[in-house]
């Protein structure tokens, strides 16, 4: 498992959540030479980013309860407990956006905004994220 996934405090994952998924991977691929591979999910398809041969991040579909947000890029940032650092995060004046919840197979995490108003995620990896082929 890559350090990043495991090391508190580091950033270890960024994700797109877009209308347009195939668009996206046409896009960033051509744009970065990024490979894309498909990783079946048990409530979705996702897509792995690769840099290099490396995970570096996915692409997903927009979740049904986004409402009206725009496509984004958010950052996962690893921690060593999910549920502290929402509690932490609101004694700290920050907001929960998303309360911890599980990813089946990956770990746990939670979506923080902090008093500015700026977006993050943390995560808690239970296992290395799948590298498919």
């Amino acid at each position: 498992m890559n350090d990043s996934f495991k090391q508190h405090g580091a950033f270890s994952w960024t994700e797109l959540m877009t209308t347009d998924v195939e668009g996206a991977k046409q896009f960033y691929s051509r744009l970065f030479g990024w490979e894309t591979a498909t990783m079946p999910m048990p409530d979705m398809t996702y897509t792995v980013v690769k840099a290099g041969g490396n995970g570096v991040g996915g692409i997903m579909s927009m979740p049904p309860d986004a409402g009206d947000m725009p496509p984004m890029w958010g950052s996962y940032v690893t921690v060593d407990d999910v549920d502290a650092t929402a509690r932490t995060a609101e004694s700290l004046g920050g907001k929960i956006l998303v309360p911890p919840r599980d990813i089946p197979e990956v770990g746990r995490f939670c979506v923080i905004q902090d008093p500015q108003g700026a977006v993050i995620s943390a995560i808690t990896y239970s296992m290395p994220p799948q590298e498919p082929q």
